[in-house]
C-alpha cells in the first residue's frame, strides 16, 4: 500500500512515516518504478506498535532497540531476547501506571474546577 493508506491506517504522519524510513526505523518493503514506498501489512504492524510506544515517552533509540530484537527470530530459545522483551514489559507497565495515575490527578482536576 502507498504512504497515505499507510498514514490513514495508523494515524501517523507522512512526515513522520518518511523520517521512520530516513532514519531506518520502519523502512517500507518497496518502492514504486516512479520510487513511491510501497507498505505491506507487516510494515503497518510495526508502525502500530511504534505508535503504541509513543504515549509511554519511548524514544527513537529505544524503539529501535526492540524492533531489532523482534526482526531477530523474535525471543524463541534466545535468552537475551527473553530478557531484553521481559525488561521492556515491566518498563512499559510501569509508564502506564504513571499515565494512569496524571489520568486521576487530571480527572480530580476538572472536578475541583466544577465545584468552583
Amino acid at each position: 500500500m502507498h504512504i497515505g493508506e499507510v498514514a490513514e491506517r495508523t494515524s501517523l504522519s507522512l512526515r513522520t512515516l518518511r523520517h521512520y524510513d530516513e532514519i531506518g526505523l520502519v523502512n517500507p518493503s518497496g518502492r514504486t518504478d516512479g520510487g513511491f514506498r510501497l507498505y505491506t501489512d507487516d510494515d503497518v504492524r510495526r508502525l502500530l506498535l511504534i505508535r503504541r510506544m509513543k504515549p509511554l515517552g519511548y524514544s527513537l533509540e529505544q524503539m529501535g532497540d526492540l524492533l531489532r530484537v523482534l526482526d531477530g527470530t523474535g525471543p524463541g530459545d534466545d535468552p537475551e531476547a527473553r530478557t531484553v522483551l521481559r525488561d521492556f514489559r515491566v518498563d512499559a507497565a510501569e509508564r502506564r501506571d504513571r499515565l494512569a495515575r496524571q489520568l486521576e490527578m487530571a480527572d480530580e482536576f476538572l472536578e475541583q474546577l466544577d465545584q468552583i
